[in-house]
């Protein structure tokens, strides 16, 4: 099966290292290493102390051994490609800031919030006052 092949991945939650190995065709050995060399590959482990690997994880290693081995990018080359991939993808998520109407409806509302906040606690003021019979 070739590296950038679609590998049916299994609707499973978590997967041992055995089944990635079976999985991706990478063995278990070069799993462990490249765990140890991309801060990205990250897999928890269980109780027992076994990894476990999720969907995303499995997804990670095939992009890793695709880039290795199909793209023949150096260890150091598909670590700088795989961040600037993830940076561009946090890029992508940022939201837009508001519009400048929209910033000017919202600043609106709060002096008016405002306002009614300084009414209430006027009134609350003197009707606590003739309570005590101050007034």
């Amino acid at each position: 099966m070739s590296p950038s092949a679609d590998v049916p991945i299994p609707d499973k939650l978590f997967f041992r290292i055995g089944e990635v190995a079976d999985l991706t065709e990478v063995p278990p050995y070069v799993l462990r290493y490249w765990e140890s060399e991309f801060k990205l590959l990250r897999p928890r482990k269980n109780h027992a102390g076994q990894r476990v690997y999720r969907k995303a994880d499995i997804e990670l290693v095939l992009r890793i051994k695709r880039l290795l081995y199909e793209d023949r990018l150096t260890l150091e080359g598909a670590k700088k490609r795989l961040l600037s991939d993830a940076r561009s993808r946090a890029e992508q998520l940022e939201l837009p800031g508001p519009d400048p109407r929209t910033l000017e409806v919202l600043r609106g509302l709060r002096a008016h919030l405002e306002g009614m906040r300084k009414i209430l606690r006027g009134s609350g003021d003197g009707a606590l006052e003739r309570r005590r019979g101050t007034t």
